[in-house]
């Protein structure tokens, strides 16, 4: 989610995820997949930033927990320093700092992915 700001000047969060598209028109209007149009005081720089820092925070907590690397969409992975060190050595590099229930909800993403 990303905090931004409507003409009016009340806060927004916005899930980053469900942004279509954006454009400068001369104000940012953001399109979502849901076809609702939002305008925000926000250049696009700015709003691609945010997203970017967003999913930049995500990845590495992901990491944090994760340290033997994360599944992607489609089997490809993302790998954690550790992991790839682990790796090297030829050591094991299961996601062992994950609790039970987030690693029930990866398999299941997995299994649904493949």
């Amino acid at each position: 989610m990303i905090e931004l700001t409507r003409l009016n000047g009340s806060g927004l969060v916005v899930n980053s995820d469900l942004i279509l598209f954006a454009e400068a028109a001369p104000d940012t209007l953001l399109t979502m997949v849901t076809g609702e149009k939002l305008i925000v005081t926000e250049s696009l720089t700015a709003v691609a930033e945010r997203v970017a820092a967003f999913r930049a925070r995500t990845i590495a907590d992901a990491s944090r927990l994760c340290p033997g690397g994360l599944k992607m969409a489609a089997g490809a992975e993302l790998p954690a320093r550790a992991a790839q060190a682990a790796a090297e050595a030829g050591l094991e590099t299961e996601c062992s700092g994950v609790d039970e229930e987030s690693a029930r909800v990866m398999r299941r993403r997995r299994r649904a992915e493949s």
